[in-house]
């Protein structure tokens, strides 16, 4: 797992994630060295960089063409340009028309979550995972109900970092934002 502090950050991009929900999710994808990966709204592109290093290719997507750009600046600081491919664009136009893909992370969606679930399901082969993460309780709500009304079983997982601060008189426990942790796999649908 790479460091919090090894990526590089804008004010004008969310993430990266934290590093602890970036080892929670990348256990949740189950990535091998096989599969083709889609992270839709890749921010600062934690997860594409995480990704990257376990998988075949990866494929990040965002509509906010400075995302791209930090995006890209943290592929190219991992050395993982050869197997990243970046996607400036809405994702439901960009999903419809890939390949079939093995792992689909979704961590942003711009109000389109359901849409995103229901067509990244469909490209999304046999035994594929699909991991969405949440800070809104309303996006957690829709991403269950979605994956539920698609035949899937969703597995979720609310997480709660504190991580320590060095003070004078000892270590005092900074809470982080909880984060909800969606995940299914695509059986015989």
């Amino acid at each position: 797992m790479i460091r919090d502090d090894d990526f590089i950050q804008s004010d004008q991009v969310p993430g990266p994630s934290k590093e602890e929900i970036r080892c929670l999710v990348m256990c949740k994808a189950m990535i091998t060295s096989a599969d083709l990966v889609v992270d839709v709204g890749c921010g600062s592109g934690g997860f594409t960089v995480e990704s990257a290093q376990l998988a075949k290719k990866v494929i990040a997507l965002d509509k906010n063409p400075e995302a791209i750009k930090i995006t890209s600046k943290n592929v190219k600081k991992h050395e993982l340009e050869e197997k990243v491919q970046l996607i400036k664009g809405d994702a439901l136009k960009v999903i419809q028309n890939l390949d079939p893909f093995d792992v689909l992370l979704v961590g942003g969606s711009s109000g389109d979550l359901s849409q995103i679930i229901s067509k990244g399901i469909e490209k999304l082969k046999k035994d594929g995972r699909i991991v969405i993460t949440s800070i809104l309780l309303e996006t957690r709500v829709e991403a269950v109900q979605t994956l539920k009304k698609m035949g899937l079983s969703p597995e979720v997982v609310e997480v709660t970092i504190a991580k320590g601060k060095i003070i004078k008189r000892g270590t005092m426990m900074m809470g982080r934002n909880p984060i909800t942790i969606i995940c299914a796999v695509k059986k015989n649908l």
